[in-house]
């Protein structure tokens, strides 16, 4: 028989009128890895952000190992034993490394008023290396660093203390499989340890892959606790959804021509220490890929092409002559962008549904007078944010009270709001959970047919290979390789060339 580590006891969350969390009551066992799974918007980040001091309770309780806790703040749950790695970015910029480790418990390393900063560093350089992690230098600024390896320090962060319950939400959404390698060897260290992960995530197959227990939460209301071993995919759709997930889920057309139009072309890019000398076309009606290790430069790809790459070297080039140079540039020539991080590139976070969504339509919304009517802003927000299903009060609601998924799809309805010619999409489904995904899948389908032309960056091989007439390859910041659509294309036709 299994031992109880947490209780979770009838615990609920309003924001305003929206009921996060109702009545949500399961336990979670010593030396296990819990899943909680669920839509966007079903409750899962709302329900561990209470349990981790993100967020006030605001009925119910939690009791741990017989005890019940009530954490204010994240320096309170630390101590009684619960941290979290968050979907977003959890470090703080202007920090060094091993201030973002030790934030909160800065104090072991005061004496007679005066921080020891060589005594932090070294406990820092010492856990890294610990964890594998050498190449990060504690003592470094941690804005030299990229969002996978804040990441890696988010781990050691949260991990080091030997913490009961560590809370991993989303986070493999934002690793490359080298990341997410990392990140499963300590999931199972916490585990062996006695030590208990609740493991938050979209990926069905990881989720029965890596964890022993499934909670499953619908719309805030607890719907079930299943074992892993017990259930399949098809299983815990029905069980998210409340019915069968049907219909084409990725692209089933095989064979079919790619226009020979060239809408946009890269020559010679580079940026210095990221990409060097990547050169491709993009057709009319075309979804081309990128795929790679998290190191392999993609990502920058997209910032290229969007002219977000200030020390750029290269051409990007419309089909006119158009020289792609700068964000407005961009966005008045038809290009839309959306960042792998959404929080600090994509969304504004203190500003509502609508006025993210209005963001990049302003002048067509404002017309020849050049005033924004507030009626025609409000019915153009309202009319993408429910064809992209945002779950909210109403567009007035501020995205930063949004689930990391709706997030996502504010930025989607931003752009297909827009009406763009070409859409560079990077990590699109990042977060993102399975129905949403399929909508997504079909509205990148109907577009292509429409002539619009795509370019999907994702660390996500089967999605490139679902959804992509072409794939291209990266490594070291370079193209390593070019793969067409076909049938009998697998994850290692792609790997091959990635590693």
């Amino acid at each position: 028989m299994s031992e109880v580590r947490l209780q979770v006891k009838n615990l609920c969350k309003n924001f305003g009128i929206t009921k996060a969390v109702q009545n949500v009551s399961f336990n979670v066992n010593k030396g296990e890895v819990h899943a909680l799974i669920g839509e966007n918007g079903s409750g899962k980040s709302t329900l561990t952000n209470m349990l981790t001091g993100i967020y006030s309770i605001g009925s119910g309780t939690f009791i741990l190992d017989g005890k019940e806790i009530h954490p204010k703040n994240q320096v309170e749950a630390n101590n009684e034993g619960v941290s979290i790695i968050v979907q977003e970015l959890g470090t703080l910029s202007g920090l060094t490394v091993a201030e973002n480790i030790f934030l909160g418990h800065e104090d072991q390393f005061v004496h007679f008023g005066i921080k020891n900063t060589n005594a932090m560093n070294k406990k820092a350089t010492e856990l890294l290396k610990k964890y594998g992690f050498d190449r990060i230098k504690a003592a470094d600024m941690i804005d030299n660093y990229n969002f996978e390896d804040r990441k890696l320090v988010e781990i050691v962060k949260a991990t080091y203390f030997d913490p009961k319950v560590v809370v991993i939400d989303e986070t493999t959404t934002a690793l490359s499989q080298e990341g997410r390698e990392e990140l499963y060897k300590h999931m199972e260290r916490i585990r062996k340890s006695g030590n208990t992960v609740i493991f938050i995530s979209h990926d069905l197959p990881e989720i029965l892959d890596k964890s022993d227990t499934i909670t499953i939460l619908r719309d805030g209301v607890y719907i079930d606790t299943v074992k892993s071993k017990d259930v399949t995919e098809e299983d815990l759709k029905k069980l998210m959804v409340g019915r069968e997930v049907t219909g084409d889920y990725y692209r089933s057309d095989y064979g079919e021509k790619v226009s020979d139009e060239v809408v946009l072309s890269v020559k010679n890019v580079t940026v210095p220490g990221l990409i060097e000398n990547v050169s491709f076309d993009l057709h009319k009606g075309e979804i081309l890929g990128f795929g790679g290790l998290s190191e392999s430069g993609m990502h920058e790809i997209g910032k290229a092409v969007f002219g977000a790459s200030y020390d750029r070297e290269g051409a990007v080039t419309l089909a006119d002559g158009t020289q792609i140079n700068s964000i407005p540039t961009a966005i008045k020539n038809s290009i839309a962008y959306t960042s792998k991080d959404r929080d600090n590139e994509s969304v504004v976070l203190n500003q509502s549904i609508g006025d993210n969504i209005c963001l990049p339509s302003l002048d067509e919304l404002a017309g020849k007078s050049h005033i924004l009517r507030d009626k025609k802003r409000k019915e153009f927000a309202d009319k993408y944010a429910k064809q992209m299903s945002v779950k909210m009060v109403d567009v007035n609601q501020f995205v930063s009270n949004l689930s990391g998924g709706n997030k996502q799809k504010v930025v989607l309805a931003r752009w297909i709001g827009k009406d763009s010619d070409i859409v560079v999409l990077d990590s699109p489904t990042r977060g993102i959970d399975i129905k949403v995904k399929q909508d997504i899948y079909q509205l990148m389908n109907q577009m292509r047919k429409n002539g619009k032309s795509i370019i999907m960056i994702s660390e996500e091989l089967m999605e490139l290979i679902g959804m992509c007439d072409r794939i291209i390859i990266m490594k070291d910041g370079k193209v390593s390789g070019q793969l067409d659509r076909n049938k009998d294309l697998n994850e290692n036709s792609l790997i091959s060339m990635m590693v």
